[in-house]
């Protein structure tokens, strides 16, 4: 099956690379790259985006199941839907890629490393999500060494009200209802969704390792978007996220190395609620944009049933955040535009460790305040090179200031050809957790990073086939990891009294560099069948070690294609990912490493429409491959869903 796998996978990613097209060139307009609406072409940067028609041919529940069709992104997720996911953009860690949702940060500040719980982010109401790599701490500040995953949510529309609901259900007694709607009256445009999904779901650790046990899931989530215009020069943003989920998970694991998964009845409980408002006033006849915005994150998250206590409540973590922002844009002529602002954010959290022995009870708290001032120039000459500069400036209230600074070029050979290149700086300042848990430290040092990419982006047969390869590199330093106490030789400062009862600590370790080349290309090969498909070359290494970085696959690709003739469309999509390190046993010299398997996954897709209803189903992990995502965690065989969708 594995070779069978690949063959199919070589030719689809070859037919969509070499058929001839027959379709209009239309140039692709982003907002991350730059925080303002630029030609993707002329901002240097490599940014992937998923559009609604991408998402609804694939038939999406979870956005991670997008994102990992997505060039230079690894998604690691510990068993089936709503299990703890983590996603890797160019092989950073996930606390390392700011997530935000119509212009809200949903980096949760109560987390492990602060990273969004991806896991819950389901498809609803989603215009369009874009994927920016490489360091971008100049125009994001901290949390964006990896990169940005933008998502942007359906609002206005050319008639007051429209109405998008589906129903759908399936293998693992899974049902999925979603209900959006977007419009625009008078001065007002808006948009808002709401969804519910239900999952009995699959063992979390393998079945095949005597895990009968299933760990389910549950989902509601809301959005809201809402622009109100007082006049031309003046409108009003009111904005809106809201998730609610329980899920089951297991905590019980083999006492020796690769430490195995095993059933447990534990679950978590996580609510997560964010608001934006923000006022837009343009100036001079529309040349001089300003926004001033505030906004505020709540997070809640409840362990219950660890296999490793007796009793019911074992962990409650919440956290908050406040941001105030300012951005101005002058747009000094057509070619030429300056960007700058100013940010203040305050995170604070609370954790409490319940424990049946008092002495292993806990109470964490602590708080930060990081403010930053940016600014950016960018200016095409001779209508053919565009350059981009900027710099940032920090003030962290624990770890004093930090300067990043950002530089990119794209130059156009109006042949349908694009040479970009860009230099970037990072960093993360420790999450709130790694400070002032029962692990923390507050004498941590901030993860820094500085990377560079250059590439060729390519179109052909006047813009009906697209394509593109990146180099990219990029070195971390000062990473932070944690060190368990349970080991052969524990280390001097587990002699604490302290650090001994929490069993281990956070610390930072050396250095890694990440090297590697992507290669994409999109066609419409008639007016009815469209291709596109992703290669993704990479090495992550640590240079104190030299060994390579776990979960951190070397080759991933992937592949659709859809064929949609009249009013029924048919589909499939490939995702190949190589064998990779998934943990390393550090009591052996060498450490030894175990190595998980790569996988194969196909899906296929189709749906049929008439009037204002279509009928959709779609089948998952076709040929039931056997794979475990993780060592030691399960994944879904073959699984069926079908469902009704109506669009008014």
């Amino acid at each position: 099956m594995r070779r069978h796998s690949l063959v199919v996978l070589t030719a689809i990613l070859l037919s969509s690379a070499a058929t001839p097209v027959f379709a209009d060139d239309i140039e692709t307009v982003v907002v991350s790259a730059t925080r303002t609406e630029q030609p993707q072409a002329k901002t240097g940067e490599t940014v992937s985006v998923i559009d609604s028609a991408t998402l609804q041919n694939l038939q999406t529940v979870s956005l991670t199941d997008a994102l990992v069709l997505t060039p230079g992104v690894t998604v690691n997720q510990s068993g089936g839907i709503g299990q703890p996911t983590t996603v890797s953009i160019r092989g950073a860690e996930t606390g390392q890629t700011l997530v935000l949702i119509d212009g809200i940060r949903i980096n949760d500040p109560s987390g492990t490393d602060s990273g969004a719980i991806l896991g819950d982010v389901l498809v609803n109401n989603i215009d369009k999500v874009e994927v920016l790599r490489g360091p971008q701490s100049t125009l994001y500040g901290s949390d964006a060494i990896g990169g940005v995953i933008d998502i942007f949510s359906k609002r206005g529309g050319n008639a007051p009200f429209a109405l998008t609901a589906s129903a759908e259900g399936g293998s693992l007694d899974t049902y999925h209802l979603n209900a959006a709607a977007n419009g625009t009256s008078g001065a007002v445009e808006y948009g808002a969704a709401a969804n519910f999904i239900h999952s009995n779901g699959i063992s979390a650790a393998d079945r095949r390792n005597g895990n009968p046990e299933t760990d389910g899931y549950r989902n509601f989530g809301a959005t809201a978007n809402t622009r109100v215009h007082f006049n031309d020069a003046i409108s009003l943003d009111l904005r809106g996220y809201y998730t609610n989920t329980k899920v089951d998970f297991d905590d019980n694991s083999q006492f020796f190395p690769p430490f195995l998964t095993l059933d447990s009845a534990a679950y978590n409980t996580n609510r997560f609620l964010a608001g934006y408002a923000g006022l837009n006033v343009d100036l001079f006849g529309g040349m001089f944009h300003n926004r001033f915005a505030v906004m505020h994150t709540d997070s809640d998250r409840e362990f219950y049933d660890s296999i490793f206590d007796t009793i019911h409540k074992n962990d409650t973590d919440k956290g908050h955040a406040t941001r105030f922002e300012y951005q101005g844009v002058v747009d000094l002529a057509p070619e030429y535009q300056l960007t700058f602002g100013a940010e203040t954010q305050h995170v604070s959290f609370v954790s409490d460790f319940f424990n049946s022995v008092p002495a292993f009870a806990s109470s964490s708290k602590g708080g930060n305040t990081i403010s930053g001032y940016y600014a950016q120039a960018q200016g095409t000459f001779f209508d053919a090179l565009t350059l981009t500069g900027g710099v940032r400036y920090d003030e962290d209230s624990k770890f004093g200031h930090h300067t990043s600074v950002k530089l990119a070029g794209a130059y156009d050979f109006h042949e349908g050809t694009t040479l970009h290149a860009n230099y970037g700086d990072g960093f993360k300042a420790p999450s709130l957790y790694e400070m002032f848990s029962q692990y923390g430290s507050t004498s941590l040092r901030p993860e820094t990073s500085h990377g560079w990419e250059v590439g060729v982006d390519q179109s052909l047969l006047d813009g009906r086939v697209r394509g593109g390869v990146t180099y990219f590199e990029r070195r971390t330093s000062n990473l932070i990891d944690f060190q368990s106490c349970f080991v052969a030789a524990p280390p001097a400062q587990c002699a604490d009294p302290a650090v001994a009862t929490a069993g281990g600590f956070y610390f930072n370790v050396g250095k890694t560099r990440v090297t590697g080349w992507e290669a994409q290309v999109a066609a419409n090969i008639t007016d009815t069948l469209t291709a596109s498909a992703n290669y993704t070359n990479m090495d992550s290494r640590d240079l104190i070690t030299g060994l390579p970085l776990p979960r951190r696959p070397r080759d991933n690709a992937s592949a659709m294609l859809t064929w949609a003739p009249s009013n029924w469309s048919i589909g499939g999509s490939v995702n190949y990912v190589s064998h990779e390190i998934d943990q390393y046993d550090s009591s052996t010299t060498p450490p030894t490493a175990f190595v998980n398997g790569g996988h194969t996954l196909f899906n296929l897709f189709g749906q049929y429409s008439f009037d204002r209803w279509s009928l959709y189903g779609r089948v998952e992990n076709l040929f039931a491959e056997h794979y475990e995502p993780l060592i030691g965690y399960g994944a879904p065989g073959r699984t069926v869903f079908a469902g009704i969708r109506f669009n008014q």
